[in-house]
């Protein structure tokens, strides 16, 4: 039966496939507070097609979501964001962007699991939204990194002076980037790499 389907439909985009010397995949989440940047980053430097479930925001949110600072935003992730990046020849990463509102937040315990680790997109205008990020975070046990994305206008502070606002750990890094630009959400996500294999190195060193 001829269900009008032609071959060219079937299957994944030749430019989707997962390279062939590809051995390690490893899945990482993008979190933050809402109008951080999260989506932007998964697009920006997602080397496939990136899925988003961006929806416009209507009036039911008023008075339940707090787009203090980010008043001008017309759309919210309401489930995901999923992207596609290879590090190198061997290594890809699985790049799954959380909803920001609070209300969607009972997603993500799903996205949490088998993630090795997280970026945590900071805004420095809105600091306050991100300390319960954290919080869940450390609650999980998924090591992370701090991205300061570099908006317009926003001030900046000195990385220690962020430290002590955000109550991190001397070993936590923190980078500055900006999210539009392919190289530098790349930046980001080698420096949480780094970071992860510095773990590993001192937990051996240990036992």
């Amino acid at each position: 039966m001829d269900y009008g389907i032609s071959d060219e439909a079937v299957g994944p985009r030749s430019e989707d496939a997962l390279p062939s010397s590809a051995s390690t995949a490893v899945k990482v989440v993008i979190v933050g507070g809402f109008g951080v940047g999260k989506t932007t980053l998964v697009r920006s430097v997602s080397e496939i097609r990136p899925l988003t479930t961006e929806e416009t925001m209507t009036q039911a949110g008023e008075g339940v979501d707090d787009i203090s600072g980010v008043e001008q935003k017309v759309h919210t992730t309401v489930a995901m964001d999923f992207g596609r990046i290879s590090l190198n020849e061997e290594l890809v990463l699985y790049l799954f962007g959380t909803p920001g509102q609070q209300r969607f937040w009972f997603l993500w315990n799903g996205l949490f699991e088998g993630a090795l680790g997280a970026v945590v997109l900071v805004d420095t205008r809105r600091l306050e939204v991100s300390f319960d990020v954290i919080g869940r975070l450390e609650e999980a046990g998924v090591p992370f990194v701090v991205a300061v994305n570099a908006f317009p206008a926003a001030p900046s502070y000195p990385v220690e002076e962020l430290r002590d606002a955000l109550d991190l750990p001397a070993t936590v890094p923190i980078i500055v980037c900006d999210v539009r630009q392919r190289n530098s959400s790349r930046e980001v996500l080698m420096a949480l790499m780094q970071y992860l294999r510095s773990l590993v190195l001192s937990s051996e060193a240990t036992t």
